[in-house]
C-alpha cells in the first residue's frame, strides 16, 4: 500500500451515471489486475474504494458509479484536481493460473477491472472471451475497448435492447462459450449464480462496505472455506472453491 498525492488529468462521463478518471502521479503502487484504491474526500469521513481499471507508469484509470455524496463529488472534480489516494489495495486476479481460454465476466461497475486482466492476458496470447452484463443499451460502456484490445465480446442486457436478452449466464449458455477458467467481478447474485452454473474453477472479485480498505477494522470480512477472511485485505479476489455463498 503506498499513499500518494495524485492529479485528475481527465474526468469524463460514459453514461449518465458512469464516470471514466485518468489520474497522474506516482502509481508504481499497483500491480497487478483486480486491485482497487481508496480516495480521500472533503467532508467525508471514509475513503471511498474504486477499483483499477486500467494503469501504466505514472498514469491510472478509474471508472465509477454515482450512487451517492463521494461519488458525486468525484463526477464534480475538473482538470488539476489533487487527491490524497491508497494505492496498491487488495490481491488482484492470478494471470498466472494455467489456462488457454479464459473466459472474463462482469456486470455493471465489475467492467472496469477486467480490462487491465484482459489486456495482461492477450499479451499472454491466451484466447480471451468476455461477457458483459448491463440493465439496457443506455447503460452500456467499455464494450468497444475490449474488443480493440482482441478479446471477443458478448454482450447480454435484462431488457433484450442488445445482444442476448436476460443475465450473463444466459449469454454464456446461448452462445456456447467455450473456457477453462473464468475470472468474474460484479455484484453478488451474479457471481453466485456464475459459480453454480459454471463446472470450471476460476476466481470471483467480491463487492463489501469498506470502512479502513487495508484490513485493519475488519468491517469486511466473510465467511469462506478457510475461515473468515477480509474482503479488502485478503481479497478482494477469491478462488471459486473458497467462498461460501
Amino acid at each position: 500500500m503506498q499513499r500518494v498525492i495524485l492529479t485528475v488529468t481527465k474526468n469524463e462521463a460514459l453514461t449518465p451515471l458512469i464516470y471514466k478518471m485518468q489520474l497522474a502521479g506516482d502509481v508504481s503502487g499497483v500491480t497487478r489486475a483486480g486491485q482497487f484504491v481508496e480516495i480521500a474526500l472533503d467532508g467525508l469521513y471514509l475513503r471511498r474504494p474504486i477499483s483499477v481499471c486500467n494503469y501504466d507508469e505514472g498514469e491510472l484509470t478509474i471508472i465509477y458509479k454515482v450512487v451517492g455524496k463521494g461519488t458525486d463529488l468525484m463526477s464534480q472534480m475538473a482538470e488539476g484536481t489533487q487527491l490524497d489516494v491508497l494505492t496498491g489495495l487488495g490481491n488482484g486476479f492470478d494471470t498466472e493460473h494455467e489456462c488457454n481460454k479464459p473466459l472474463l465476466v462482469g456486470g455493471g461497475v465489475g467492467v472496469p477491472p477486467l480490462y487491465r486482466l484482459t489486456r495482461d492476458l492477450i499479451a499472454q496470447g491466451k484466447e480471451v472471451t468476455v461477457v458483459l452484463g448491463f440493465n439496457t443499451e443506455s447503460e452500456i460502456f467499455y464494450a468497444e475497448e475490449f474488443e480493440a484490445l482482441g478479446a471477443k465480446v458478448i454482450l447480454a442486457t435484462a431488457d433484450g435492447s442488445v445482444g442476448v436478452k436476460g443475465f450473463v449466464t444466459d449469454a454464456i449458455r446461448e452462445r456456447r462459450v467455450e473456457a477453462d477458467y473464468f475470472y468474474s467481478c460484479g455484484p453478488l447474485p451474479m457471481l453466485k449464480a456464475l459459480c453454480n452454473s459454471l463446472e470450471i474453477s476460476g476466481e470471483v472479485s467480491l463487492e463489501e462496505r469498506m470502512g479502513c480498505g487495508f484490513g485493519i477494522c475488519m468491517g469486511c470480512s466473510i465467511h469462506t472455506t478457510k475461515g473468515a477472511k477480509r474482503v479488502c485485505k485478503d481479497g478482494p479476489v477469491f478462488k471459486k472453491e473458497e467462498v461460501i455463498w
